[in-house]
């Protein structure tokens, strides 16, 4: 049978977390893309990242007050 992880295991697990287009969200939060830092989207865990203007990219994991400064 699957362990439940404890919500605050699983973020503690999942920081810093990346993964690309056409996988599933590991963890509800806000993620940026690779090719646009400044661009911060919800995803919510289980969803399907999308491409960033049309082209495939790597996902990355921010924390609310970790928005890179432009």
């Amino acid at each position: 049978m699957k362990r439940i992880a404890l919500l605050k295991e699983r973020q503690a697990g999942n920081a810093g977390t990346a993964t690309s287009t056409g996988s599933h969200c590991p963890v509800s939060g806000l993620w940026s893309p690779d090719r646009d830092p400044h661009t911060v989207l919800s995803f919510f865990e289980g969803h399907v990242f999308p491409a960033f203007d049309g082209v495939p990219t790597v996902w990355r994991r921010r924390s609310a007050g970790a928005v890179p400064a432009r």
